[in-house]
């Protein structure tokens, strides 16, 4: 895992941000492709997932080593994964983009819930969705999926780098969900990106109470006129933001 902790203060500032805003602060220091694409939440938390990553990685299964009798062994390596996936962390999964077969069912993703995962993420899709929907832990999959992931792929490796939905993830960055997506902080950025987010966030809240008042965007949005930086200053104060 990563030399750099996921903080409880950063993890708090987390939890009340966008994905979007998270977008922003990374597309500033250079970053444009840390969003997962094509994955989308099974059902919608109303809170942001937010935990270190723990990654697990399938390649093209090949026919003579991936019977169902792969899965009595104890070891392999996504029943491994749901074992061993440290307690507030969030499992994810390189599918190869591929939701034609399942990169877990509801019976694994339950036990996941169950030892204190902070979530899951897959490019590819999950079986039994709908029950997985249901579980008082987020997540996030392309589509349903049916067919038991050995049709078309082998779990292979455990907490390497790994790519889900084009996105770069290593073991230990911080992996942030909302109702919309899905984002991938480096963790040596976490606690500065985290820090702006919030900042960015109380001003975004100004600008959508000031818009909703009839205000123009021009000059406000983004704040290009002192007056309104003097009218955020004086809000802040009065909302304790």
């Amino acid at each position: 895992m990563t030399d750099h902790p996921l903080n409880s203060e950063t993890k708090a500032k987390l939890e009340q941000v966008s994905v979007a805003t998270l977008c922003t602060a990374l597309y500033k220091r250079g970053l444009r492709n840390q969003v997962i694409q094509d994955v989308h939440p099974l059902s919608q938390k109303g809170k942001n997932m937010v935990g270190p990553a723990f990654t697990l990685r399938y390649m093209p299964a090949r026919e003579d080593r991936n019977t169902l009798a792969e899965f009595r062994n104890p070891k392999h390596p996504q029943r491994h994964a749901i074992e061993t996936c440290p307690e507030g962390a969030v499992l994810v999964m390189d599918s190869r983009k591929n939701a034609t077969a399942a990169s877990a069912g509801d019976i694994l993703i339950t036990r996941l819930m169950m030892r204190g995962a902070a979530g899951v993420v897959t490019d590819g899709g999950f079986r039994d969705a709908m029950r997985i929907a249901e579980l008082d832990m987020p997540a996030y999959h392309n589509r349903p999926s049916s067919p038991t992931n050995l049709t078309i792929n082998e779990a292979i490796d455990i907490n390497v780098p790994i790519g889900c939905g084009d996105a770069p993830v290593f073991p230990g960055d911080i992996v942030v969900g909302d109702d919309d997506s899905v984002i991938i902080i480096p963790a040596h950025m976490a606690d500065e990106v985290a820090a702006e987010a919030i900042e960015m966030t109380a001003y975004e809240d100004f600008v959508v109470e000031q818009v909703k008042g009839g205000a123009t965007i021009i000059g406000l949005y983004p704040a290009t006129k002192e007056e309104n930086l003097e009218k955020f200053a004086k809000w802040r104060a009065e909302n304790g933001r």
